[in-house]
């Protein structure tokens, strides 16, 4: 299957995602079609990241976007890592922070 977006992350991990997977996003998540370069810049300049509270692999980027914060989901694996969901939310999940940008930049 051929890679549909691929960037690296605030920590350096390569992050991509199939055209099937993205696809399947979408059509779960339709507000974010058309998104994908704000899936990136999410992955590159997060103002927060989050670990998830069930699996430690898992980040949470949140990045705003309109009223809202766009929300990519990845699973990080030995410098590797895949998008396993992105949407919009007005709330950011509570968890471990593992990133803030300095409110100054943001």
């Amino acid at each position: 299957m051929s890679v549909y977006i691929e960037t690296f992350s605030k920590f350096g991990q390569r992050i991509r995602v199939t055209k099937r997977h993205w696809d399947y996003i979408t059509g779960k998540h339709e507000s974010i079609i058309g998104l994908e370069e704000q899936v990136k810049e999410t992955l590159r300049n997060p103002v927060y990241v989050r670990l998830s509270k069930e699996d430690e692999k898992v980040y949470l980027y949140y990045a705003p976007y309109d009223k809202y914060f766009l929300c990519v989901v990845c699973r990080h694996l030995d410098g590797e890592g895949f998008i396993i969901t992105s949407y919009l939310t007005d709330k950011i999940k509570k968890g471990v922070t593992v990133y803030e940008a300095n409110q100054d930049s943001v």
